[in-house]
């Protein structure tokens, strides 16, 4: 189980830290082509979101690879999971059907967070 964690928590982290870092860096026109959505939200709340999903891509190795607080681990699995939740919303109420990318990251941050308590033993 230690394994699969990895993958997947690192997975995530990868996707995350990305993601995160484009909605922290870039305008919203150069965020407009891969994120229609980006005009439905004011811009601090766009940078909130990228500094939230780069804190939990640190939060899901970070604290496991230390072993200080590895318990944050599955807070930042379970935050992501809110996250997607969110995000398929957005998607929906905007008319964007296109929520296959967060259904598998909302399906992948869940396996985190089931299998976080199984690897912690």
């Amino acid at each position: 189980m230690n394994v699969v964690y990895w993958i997947v928590a690192g997975l995530l982290a990868l996707f995350y830290l990305y993601a995160g870092t484009l909605k922290v860096i870039r305008s919203p026109d150069r965020l407009r082509p891969m994120m229609a959505w980006v005009d439905r939200i004011p811009l601090p709340a766009l940078r909130a979101l990228g500094t939230i999903e780069i804190l939990g891509a640190i939060g899901l190795v970070l604290p496991p690879l230390t072993g200080i607080m590895p318990s944050l681990a599955m807070a930042a699995a379970i935050g992501f999971v809110l996250l997607q939740i969110g995000a398929i919303a957005v998607h929906v109420s905007g008319g964007d059907r296109r929520i296959a990318l967060n259904i598998g990251l909302l399906t992948a941050a869940a396996a985190a967070a089931i299998i976080w308590p199984a690897t912690a033993l």
